[in-house]
């Protein structure tokens, strides 16, 4: 049978209390590697809450393709599978590892669902700070069962508050923005904060979908944008070299400005 939103939601949760939380900072030896260089981590919890979310989508959804980040390490031609599907997924068991690995709360579980091409529902379990985020094409986005909408920026670009995803450029000067601020390093804290007032604007080098296509559908049913470098709006499918995340259009268009 088909999940409900509230199905899935609670799909995430159970994986979190099953897998991911009694290991937050009670990781053993062995229960952490890197998959391809140094930093880029993989524990045990991403792996098997991977593996749970996944079997209870397809189990719901025979015919839909499931992209999960675990998964595509090992079979890198599901990304354009995916990009081809009329029907997906995408799965995040434990965004922001490296935060979990090294005891910071600031971590997410994110799954999306899309239909040709474009995001319909997308949910974000943070599950030490114990907030929900589910947003439906259409139908806004919620937090912990109370609606979500965009804050106003501040008249002066220099009063904007811009976070970048890239260490190297923290402290860096952006046209009339700056200095630049760095994320929360988990795009399932990231996209939450800029939905709720805690920044203006979002710079990520990192594109992959399973880490934008939840927010980017969250900030349009708060009344923010996503967009790309080259000048258009992202989506499911984009393939750009950056995403900025911005409250409203003002803000993405003068931080793409100085990209």
């Amino acid at each position: 049978m088909p999940l409900d939103t509230s199905a899935v939601l609670t799909l995430l949760q159970e994986t979190a209390a099953e897998v991911i939380d009694p290991r937050f900072r009670a990781l053993q030896d062995g229960e952490v590697s890197s998959k391809t260089h140094a930093g880029d981590l993989v524990t045990v919890a991403d792996q098997e809450a991977e593996v749970i979310i996944t079997a209870a989508l397809r189990a719901a959804y025979p015919d839909a393709l499931v992209l999960g980040e675990e998964a595509y390490a090992g079979d890198k031609g599901l990304l354009e599978a995916f990009r081809r599907a009329d029907h997906a997924f995408t799965v995040d068991p434990v965004d922001g590892t490296r935060n979990f690995v090294h005891g910071s709360p600031d971590h997410a579980v994110m799954v999306s669902e899309v239909h040709g091409g474009r995001a319909v529902r997308a949910w974000i379990w943070q599950p030490q700070h114990r907030s929900a985020y589910v947003a439906e094409l259409g139908a806004g986005l919620w937090r912990d069962g109370e609606r979500v909408r965009v804050h106003e920026p501040a008249p002066s670009p220099q009063e904007w508050d811009v976070r970048t995803s890239r260490r190297s450029a923290v402290g860096t000067m952006l046209g009339p923005l700056g200095p630049l601020a760095l994320t929360w390093a988990s795009c399932g804290i990231d996209y939450p904060h800029l939905a709720t007032g805690g920044c203006d604007a979002l710079i990520y080098r990192g594109t992959m979908p399973w880490d934008h296509v939840p927010g980017s559908l969250m900030m349009h049913e708060a009344g923010g944008v996503v967009g790309t470098d080259d000048g258009g709006p992202y989506g499911p499918r984009s393939t750009p070299g950056a995403i900025v995340g911005a409250v409203d259009a003002t803000v993405l268009r003068t931080v793409l400005s100085h990209l």
